[in-house]
């Protein structure tokens, strides 16, 4: 019998819905284009990508992804936002990224058929998306060698994130769609660490990371109260 999907579809609708804005610089995933610099060498820095296979969960538009071959990885992206998928895939093609595939297909899919065959697997703003974000770190722990590493980011659930991640980013600033995050889903680093001990995953760092809207600059730092980073390793 098959398992049901761990996907909300509106979530899915809402992403493809803006897929044509994702390599905009300018547009709605303007934070993402200025994050990835930060996430792209704290993933580096444990992990150095060149020569390995990389899994990008939930890769979107494939910002993540696309920076990830540069750096010399063989990058498989995988998500269930099908216009999402054909921009990260057109952008490759038109950007003539080496070392890059995308795929139509669940996390949980993906580890029945390829487990254990990922140097590193990544997880990036998507677990505060899904319905049962657990069975998302099982899966990806299951794809990972022995050995390697898995990194994911989430938002923290407390006061300031409602405040700083929803009130701020989505009706002050508007660096965001409005209704892009849904605070009850917000997931606090000890449920996100006690998740990943629970699928068999060491620890091994945790980073906040922080934003000035007057000079529009993102930071890593070990403020993990609202936007933060984990890694941890399949032993």
């Amino acid at each position: 019998m098959n398992q049901p999907l761990n996907a909300d579809p509106a979530e899915l609708a809402k992403f493809s819905e803006l897929a044509h804005r994702w390599w905009d610089p300018e547009s709605e995933f303007a934070p993402l284009h200025h994050i990835n610099p930060l996430r792209l060498e704290w993933i580096n820095q444990q992990c150095p990508l060149a020569g390995r296979r990389v899994l990008d969960v939930g890769c979107g538009g494939g910002i993540l992804s696309d920076s990830m071959a540069r750096k010399g990885a063989s990058v498989l992206g995988i998500d269930l936002a099908t216009k999402a998928l054909r921009v990260a895939q057109l952008h490759a093609l038109e950007a003539g990224t080496p070392n890059i595939r995308y795929r139509e297909v669940s996390v949980e899919a993906l580890a029945a058929e390829e487990p254990g065959s990922f140097d590193a697997v990544t997880c990036m703003e998507m677990l505060e998306h899904v319905p049962d974000p657990a069975s998302v770190v099982r899966a990806c722990t299951t794809l990972v060698k022995p050995g390697g590493w898995v990194f994911f980011s989430s938002i923290n659930r407390n006061a300031k994130s409602f405040l700083f991640a929803i009130v701020g980013a989505e009706y002050v600033l508007n660096l965001l769609p409005r209704g892009t995050h849904e605070w009850r889903k917000f997931i606090r680093p000890s449920e996100l660490a006690a998740h990943c001990r629970s699928a068999g995953l060491d620890l091994a760092h945790s980073r906040g990371m922080e934003y000035n809207p007057v000079t529009r600059r993102y930071w890593l730092s070990s403020d993990t109260s609202v936007n933060y980073l984990l890694s941890a390793r399949r032993p």
